[in-house]
Formats: C-alpha cells, sequence, structure tokens
C-alpha cells in the first residue's frame, strides 16, 4: 500500500533488458521503509505506436494505483533516460526529482542513435552500420557481462531478459517538453561511456556524483546505490 504522504521512488529500467535491473534496489528500499514502484517497459513492433509512447504508456498504467497527489521521484538507468521528459507528460504527479543513472540526458527530437552520436561518436559510427546491416543490439552474453556483474545467477537472468533492438528502434526521435526540467535533476554515473553526460550534468548545475564501476552496479552493491540515490533525492526535497 502506497503511504499517501510519503515521496515514491519510481525506478525505469532501460527498454533494452527487464525489470531485474532495480529489483535489489527495490529490496532495499522495501526495507527501509520507503515506497517505490518498478515499472516494466512494455511494447510491440506490431503496433502502430513508437517505441518510446508505448514504454511511457506501460509506465503511466503501472503508477495509476498511485493517488495523484502523491511526489513521485522518476529514477532512469541507461537508455530509460531518454524518455523521463514524456513520461513525465503522462503522470498526473507531481514530480520533485529526475535522477539519471549512466543514462542518457535527453534532447528534444534526439533519436538514440543522435545522443549516442554525441555521448561517443567512434563507436556509434560503428554502432550504426552495424544496425544498417540488419544488426540487433544488445546481444550481450554471459561472458560479456562478466566483469561487470560477476554474480552467475543475476547474470544468466540479465542474459534471459536482454531485448535487442533493429534500427527502427534507435532512428525514432523521442520529444521533450518546452519547459523541462520542471525539476531538479541528479546524475549518478557508474561507468566510463557515460562521462560526457555526467559532465553535461555538472556543467547544468545539477548534482553529480560519479563512481568508477560497472553498468549494472546497482545489482552489484545495491545498498550503496539505494543510498546514493536516496540522499540526493532527499537533499533537494
Amino acid at each position: 500500500m502506497i503511504n499517501e504522504q510519503n515521496n515514491v521512488y519510481v525506478l525505469i529500467h532501460s527498454p533494452l533488458v527487464g525489470g531485474l535491473t532495480w529489483t535489489l534496489v527495490a529490496d532495499q528500499m522495501r526495507q527501509k521503509g520507503l515506497d517505490m514502484v518498478v515499472p516494466l517497459l512494455r511494447d510491440s513492433s506490431d503496433s502502430p505506436e513508437p517505441f518510446w509512447k508505448q514504454q511511457t504508456e506501460s509506465v503511466s498504467q503501472a503508477l495509476a494505483h498511485i493517488p495523484k497527489s502523491t511526489s513521485i521521484a522518476l529514477v532512469a538507468h541507461s537508455g530509460a533516460g531518454p524518455l523521463l521528459p514524456a513520461i513525465r507528460q503522462s503522470l498526473p504527479n507531481p514530480v520533485n526529482a529526475y535522477v539519471f543513472v549512466d543514462a542518457g540526458i535527453p534532447r528534444d527530437g534526439s533519436t538514440r542513435l543522435d545522443l549516442m552520436k554525441w555521448e561517443d561518436p567512434g563507436w556509434a559510427e560503428q554502432f550504426q552500420e552495424g544496425l544498417e546491416r540488419g544488426e540487433s543490439f544488445p546481444n550481450w552474453n554471459m561472458e560479456d557481462l562478466r566483469d561487470v556483474l560477476p554474480d552467475e545467477s543475476l547474470r544468466k537472468q540479465m542474459v534471459a531478459e536482454i531485448r535487442p533492438r533493429g534500427l527502427s528502434f534507435f532512428t525514432e526521435p523521442i520529444p521533450v517538453f518546452s519547459n523541462w526540467p520542471d525539476a531538479p535533476c541528479i546524475y549518478i554515473r557508474f561507468s566510463a561511456p557515460y562521462k560526457r553526460p555526467a559532465a553535461q550534468a555538472r556543467q547544468a548545475g545539477w548534482p553529480t556524483y560519479e563512481l568508477d564501476t560497472g553498468h549494472f552496479h546497482m545489482l552489484v552493491d545495491p545498498a550503496m546505490v539505494t543510498a546514493i540515490i536516496v540522499k540526493a533525492v532527499n537533499k533537494l526535497i
């Protein structure tokens, strides 16, 4: 049962993987008596709606039980970052913080590929060439994730949840409404590929926390990641 007076943490996974991403952090929050929701991003290539809109709608549906007056903090990992403005527009609740965790920062009308080109131009060019040849991403296996996710059981679950995507997914523009951000933003960097977004966040005056860990560090040290998120949000509200 959601306490209407409490802030609710909405933990949003990347559309390239599944809900496992935030499971251990959600457990930590539950133990601390905090309210949280882990919505599953759902979409289908058979739908006439853009992927981003389907994903946004899946979040709003997952939060439908939360009283409209209850404040929320939107916490996005990786590829969920660019979705936050669209998600915010789909919700009636007041948002008191946006938290980007090793995530892309939205830019109006930019595609996921556009953001990748800004973050790492050389890698993104090769990535685009692969997509244009008909390849999909991600295609990680157990060995690929060994260093960033040492626990074998969690690694198996992560590999099972991977959702490889093709060119159309990465080249759809994602909207950002004109007065975004309408609430304070926080950036938490885990891995080297997100140094440029972290620098952008710091330059914008966002509270920025930088670790040198792996992209899925919330599954390696959930207690520490939970503490950083909660402390950072509490400083703002």
